[in-house]
């Protein structure tokens, strides 16, 4: 695994999601109870941008087609997608976001 530099922590807001690409991939990260997760940030289903949905408790709904993950597993919730989106570990240090791929 390997650790790249995000930006900011204060760049993600509780309730929303905020794009990153690192290497070419998107990620969706989302702060939830003080706590920074990360999933890929495309929809399994058909590539719905995940940063772009609604953010309720630690359940984000895909702005497409209404697919469901949970923000701190990946784990689909609710279709029409059938696959887990890869979650990623973040660490927060001195203020700034890394993610481990």
């Amino acid at each position: 695994m390997a650790e790249f530099k995000l930006g900011k922590a204060s760049d993600v807001t509780a309730g929303k999601g905020k794009l990153f690409t690192v290497n070419g991939k998107k990620l969706a990260v989302f702060k939830v109870g003080g706590k920074f997760y990360c999933i890929s940030g495309l929809c399994t289903h058909v590539g719905g941008p995940l940063w772009d949905g609604i953010l309720e408790k630690n359940i984000v709904t895909c702005p497409w087609h209404g697919g469901q993950f949970d923000v701190t597993t990946g784990k689909c919730l609710r279709g029409p997608p059938k696959q887990d989106e890869t979650s990623y570990k973040i660490i927060e240090k001195n203020g700034e976001l890394f993610v481990d791929l």
